[in-house]
């Protein structure tokens, strides 16, 4: 056994020597290794300042705080009405519809209100400082129609614990990294079901730290087409309603897409995708026009169930050159989320990179008349067809 490891290591060893003492290609990935390890460097010495201000930050904080709550002090009804108003932004929906007005550290709540935000708002504005008591006046309601006040607005979910945010501060992802390292290889240590399961928390609490991801987002669960954003700004020497009409001519998206295989156009407004993934895996999906209007915005997103779950949206607006700037924003939700992204770019598949190389294929096909990498193709080839109109996309 000991052989056979030993052997394998070897091999490994040797391969790897070969690899990056490659006479043609070694010296290119030895100096792109070397690009990237300062620049890991760098990346890593901003990422201990980062932390180290919000550690410094956070500690004053915290010790100005216990001193307040040592020695608490009356607090002007000015100062008061607006840490009142402040906290009602947080759990209110419609904090317009409620007058504060504070006097001697009793807070009077007048407006209306709905019925299900009332248990939330009244123990929240509680515990604000320098409230001593509160005079509730407001008018309970059980939905927004049945008062103008409470029409509209966005729903608050109130204030979340530190490490139940979307978004961690960098002394939190600092603390979440060190500890998911730390169950990691407390549970590698330990063997049955217990050890995988801390492992298993272990890995997900590093990976979360490390990415400043929401869960819905890292794991595909409940992000819809959301879970990774790919966002790009070009722009191309061509008329505005060329590039349009190439972009509304979806069928001809394979001719600079290196990873299309087919777009088939349907009715109202309709397509059926075929695209090639990770490692040769085929995905198919259906997706429809959501917004058309002729040489200003473009855009489409997949139908409800199905396994890749994306959106695109572009717009396109002339230069004063005559030619056409893009503004693409593509989002999608990979099969386990951001996870599933980063293990397709373990793969080599990097979508950012793959959209970036498939803009410069269709700037080159519209400037030059060729798609660079697909000499093959030409801009005769991928010519819009004549006469298409808004209702054959729409309707």
């Amino acid at each position: 056994m000991k052989a056979a490891l030993w052997g394998i290591g070897g091999a490994g060893l040797g391969l790897g020597l070969m690899y990056w003492a490659d006479p043609r290609s070694g010296r290119w990935r030895r100096s792109h290794l070397q690009g990237k390890a300062v620049h890991a460097a760098h990346e890593a010495g901003d990422a201990v300042g980062v932390v180290a201000r919000d550690l410094s930050q956070r500690s004053r904080g915290l010790f100005f705080e216990s001193r307040r709550r040592l020695h608490r002090a009356p607090v002007e009804d000015l100062v008061l009405e607006e840490r009142v108003r402040s906290a009602l932004g947080r759990v209110c929906s419609h904090p317009g519809a409620i007058r504060v007005s504070a006097k001697d550290g009793v807070v009077k709540l007048e407006g209306v209100i709905l019925r299900d935000e009332l248990r939330r708002v009244i123990p929240r504005l509680g515990k604000v400082h320098g409230v001593r008591g509160l005079d509730n006046q407001l008018v309970p309601h059980a939905d927004g129609a049945s008062h103008p006040a409470l029409q509209g607005g966005i729903m608050r979910s109130g204030e979340s614990r530190a490490f139940f945010q979307e978004h961690w501060s960098p002394s939190e992802r600092l603390f979440g990294a060190v500890g998911g390292l730390m169950l990691t290889a407390w549970g590698l240590g330990r063997r049955g079901l217990s050890g995988t399961l801390v492992t298993l928390g272990g890995v997900v609490l590093g990976t979360r730290a490390l990415t400043n991801l929401g869960m819905k987002q890292l794991t595909g669960l409940g992000a819809g087409r959301r879970a990774i954003t790919l966002h790009k700004d070009i722009t191309v020497n061509a008329p505005v309603e060329e590039v349009f009409a190439f972009w509304r001519e979806m069928q001809n998206f394979p001719r600079f897409m290196t990873h299309v295989d087919e777009v088939i156009p349907g009715e109202q407004g309709r397509s059926h995708w075929k695209v090639r993934g990770p490692a040769g895996v085929h995905f198919e999906w259906d997706a429809v026009v959501t917004r058309y209007e002729p040489n200003k915005v473009l855009a489409w997103r997949s139908v409800e169930g199905t396994a890749v779950e994306n959106l695109g949206v572009i717009h396109f607006e002339p230069t004063p050159r005559g030619g056409t700037r893009l503004d693409i924003r593509l989002a999608y939700n990979p099969p386990a989320g951001a996870i599933g992204h980063a293990f397709a770019k373990l793969l080599g598949v990097d979508p950012k990179k793959q959209m970036d190389d498939d803009l410069l294929r269709f700037k080159s096909l519209l400037e030059r008349g060729r798609a660079t990498g697909r000499e093959t193709v030409t801009r005769e080839q991928v010519a819009p067809r004549r006469g298409e109109s808004r209702d054959s996309l729409t309707h």
